[in-house]
């Protein structure tokens, strides 16, 4: 598409804002109508912010901090966090109990909930008819189809230690991919069977179809300590990228790593 001038002119929509503590950024490639692109952004992040106000740990008013403080009857929960607390549970047995959403002695199912979000955001555009897009929420990414260029999409997995270089870059036009690491606040997962912050990984990337399962594989991945690194590379129908605490890396052989 080109102006008046002639010059061509970049289809699709970019949009940043800051929620769930983080930035989210939205890239709509679809050469849609600009009021259409701008109806689908505001869909997104209504949505993203509805998540927040609900599932927050951080807000009184939360429907997950009065669940947790017991003044809302199990009966009374919406059906989204009825199904939030069933895959948390369901995420809990696949995991050998390191995916735990009482990890840090109250109900903070974060872990899944921040992929979960966006994977429902970035579905929902699929059926609106923007199968093109890119949905980041700090470093939580769901891409579907190509770029603005036509191109697949590229993804920069930041490297733990230094915000200015990247461990890997990954390629493709369907990809969920969830990051667990020690970026801000250090070593802050919890290993659920000793009660303390895990170590032995800095940062474990998970690559697969679904991005709220791919966020608490990595989860509890980083959780397991050195051991996650096996057992994040041997997952059924994901792929792993791996930096430990020495700074070695270890990744699967399927991750879709840009050529």
């Amino acid at each position: 598409m080109a102006d008046r001038s002639g010059v061509v002119q970049r289809p699709g929509l970019r949009r940043v804002e800051h929620l769930m503590g983080t930035a989210v950024s939205l890239d709509l490639a679809d050469d849609l109508p600009r009021a259409r692109l701008d109806e689908l952004a505001d869909g997104v992040f209504d949505w993203l912010h509805e998540v927040d106000r609900r599932f927050s740990t951080y807000r009184t008013d939360s429907e997950v901090s009065r669940l947790d403080r017991r003044e809302l009857p199990h009966r009374e929960i919406s059906d989204d966090l009825r199904a939030v607390l069933l895959r948390c549970a369901e995420l809990w047995r696949e995991t050998d109990g390191y995916f735990d959403s009482y990890a840090t002695g109250r109900l903070d199912p974060s872990g899944y909930v921040k992929g979960w979000a966006v994977q429902v955001a970035s579905d929902r555009l699929v059926a609106a008819g923007a199968a093109n897009h890119c949905l980041n929420a700090g470093g939580d990414v769901r891409v579907r189809g190509h770029n603005a260029d036509g191109d697949p999409w590229r993804i920069g997995v930041r490297h733990p230690g230094d915000p200015h270089r990247t461990s890997w870059v990954l390629t493709g036009t369907d990809l969920a991919v969830a990051t667990s690491g020690v970026y801000e606040r250090g070593h802050h997962v919890i290993d659920p069977r000793r009660g303390v912050a895990a170590w032995g990984l800095r940062s474990v990337t998970v690559v697969g179809p679904d991005l709220g399962t791919a966020d608490a594989y990595a989860t509890a991945a980083v959780a397991m300590g050195a051991a996650g690194a096996g057992w994040a590379v041997a997952l059924p129908g994901y792929d792993c990228a791996v930096v430990m605490d020495d700074e070695h890396c270890v990744q699967s052989a399927g991750l879709p790593v840009a050529g």
